[in-house]
């Protein structure tokens, strides 16, 4: 319960570092503006509500406010409908008073600023040189058209339409359809053809992103082994996924893993003891399992590492340390294939699981029981693998010079705007679901789950999170951004300002619009985490 406690807090703070620039940024591209025109700047705000710290400096408070979901600039007479109430001698400094064109800049800082905060965040990681993961395949299963193309389990993936891939954002085509993709497999690069659109691409390759098992078996005995193709490294660099994928007659070096060690990450050569070699000969995953199999070894992850009290597997009988070895008469091969066939089940139907428990085979029926989770109704037995998968690689990029690093991180903040449009123009055109609008949870576990795996990472997404503010603030909606410019054009266009009842209804529409957007973001957070 305290880890968990914990887990929330660090990540809210995550969310707040992550957060704290693209809304500081923001709201300094409207401040400096302001200043260089001559409009005094009232208050400076970094988020809504009751401030939390303040102080004054050269006519402007600056404050910390408790909700940090967003920040705003109050400007001296910033009120269209109420521009008379500004005194004469006070007009100067007045926003409502400035030119036409002064205000378009004031208003269109906010987002610029938004945009030179991605350049310059996309300069410095080129600069400095990037740590991100390797771009790789997790688990592709025999039915997904990866697999029918060519693709296969632990894949680097090295380029997309023939664009080299080099970190994780680099993924995200802008053509409609991706024709090939550029693999890695044992030192050896293929291009593969393709033919998925966009949107697809991205939707199935997020699902098998790499969470692949370390090579590592257990007996009926509850005793660890490790698989390796190369002897001289006893624990191997393959995962159990990429050695099941390897056709024909492959010898396996198997290698004891001394008994009480629990956490397999940083064993050393004393912990192994060679205990033989298996040729096996496999066409496929469920034959290299199986001849495994007959040498009494089992996926690590196959064993049951809890159970759930008054679960239904509690219920019938399931206990820490048996061997799951088939469900419905089929052999498994992993926890991952466990909870797929017990999801593809009707409604209320049993479950026969057969399990070895000190070398004696028992079998149990189960009725599954249904629950939600992240807004979908899943079946669940009670039972929970003790798998643990190989650490993800990283790869430093090499530093660019100064020069060459603001070119490409212009291009980068180009391609991201132009992905960032066309992903909302696909909203628009109905081609995206409005569910994949996400609101500050979904922001929050993106911001957390990129700062988990590399700051690099996190530093990309951040400038891509810019990115998307800045565009969404020019959406000629009242009462963002866009929606000011609109009114300064319409301005521009009818040699007049607007009429004051046309302005109201205006900022009213954009008040629902505005509402219509974050009640479906937050509906869809809600659906999606709990």
């Amino acid at each position: 319960m305290v880890q968990g406690g914990n887990d929330m807090i660090e990540n809210v703070l995550i969310f707040i570092i992550f957060l704290c620039p693209l809304v500081f940024f923001h709201e300094l591209g409207h401040f400096v503006f302001a200043r260089l025109f001559g409009v005094r700047v009232e208050v400076f705000s970094l988020g809504f509500g009751p401030k939390l710290f303040r102080f004054q400096r050269g006519g402007t408070e600056y404050a910390f406010s408790l909700i940090p979901l967003g920040g705003y600039i109050k400007m001296f007479g910033d009120d269209p409908l109420n521009k008379e109430a500004v005194p004469e001698n006070e007009r100067q400094f007045s926003f409502s008073y400035k030119s036409k064109w002064a205000r378009f800049w004031i208003v269109f800082g906010g987002p610029l600023a938004n945009m030179i905060l991605a350049f310059f965040i996309f300069w410095l990681l080129l600069v400095a040189g990037e740590t991100l993961p390797e771009i790789k395949f997790g688990v592709v299963q025999k039915d997904s058209p990866f697999y029918e193309k060519g693709a296969r389990s632990g894949d680097l993936l090295r380029a997309v339409n023939e664009v080299p891939v080099t970190s994780p954002t680099d993924i995200i085509s802008t053509g409609e359809l991706v024709t090939s993709i550029a693999v890695e497999r044992e030192g050896k690069t293929m291009t593969l053809p393709l033919g998925l659109d966009s949107q697809l691409f991205l939707e199935l390759f997020s699902k098998v992103m790499p969470l692949l098992r370390i090579p590592v078996m257990i007996n009926e005995k509850s005793e660890f082994f490790a698989l390796t193709l190369d002897p001289k490294f006893p624990m191997g660099t393959k995962s159990l996924e990429e050695l099941q994928d390897l056709v024909g007659a492959r010898d396996i070096h198997v290698y004891k893993i001394a008994d009480g060690i629990k956490d397999f990450s940083n064993l050393k050569a004393e912990n192994f003891q060679f205990v033989k070699k298996i040729t096996v000969n496999s066409t496929d995953a469920d034959s290299f399992y199986s001849q495994l199999a007959k040498s009494n070894l089992f996926p690590h992850d196959l064993l049951v590492k809890s159970v759930n009290m008054d679960s239904p597997a509690d219920k019938v009988g399931l206990v820490a340390g048996d061997i799951i070895i088939s469900l419905n008469d089929h052999e498994m091969f992993s926890f991952d294939q466990v909870r797929s066939k017990i999801q593809d089940l009707p409604v209320q139907e049993k479950v026969k699981l057969m399990v070895k428990r000190a070398g004696v085979i028992k079998s149990f029926e189960i009725t599954p029981e249904i629950t939600k989770q992240e807004g979908k109704e899943v079946k669940i037995i009670g039972v929970y693998s003790s798998g643990e998968f190989m650490p993800i690689k990283f790869v430093k990029t090499p530093s660019k010079g100064v020069f060459e690093a603001s070119w490409l991180a212009l291009l980068r903040t180009f391609e991201a705007t132009a992905k960032t449009l066309d992903g909302f123009k696909k909203l628009i055109t109905k081609e995206v679901s409005l569910k994949n609008i996400g609101g500050p949870i979904a922001i929050g576990k993106v911001a957390s789950d990129s700062f988990k795996t590399s700051l690099s990472y996190f530093f990309q997404i951040m400038a891509f999170i810019s990115i998307n503010l800045g565009i969404i603030n020019l959406f000629p909606i009242p009462v963002l951004d866009g929606g000011h410019i609109m009114f300064i054009l319409l301005e521009i266009a009818n040699r007049g300002p607007l009429s004051r009842r046309k302005m109201e209804i205006a900022q009213q529409f954009g008040l629902s619009m505005l509402l219509i957007l974050t009640v479906a973001a937050i509906f869809n957070d809600i659906s999606k985490f709990f």
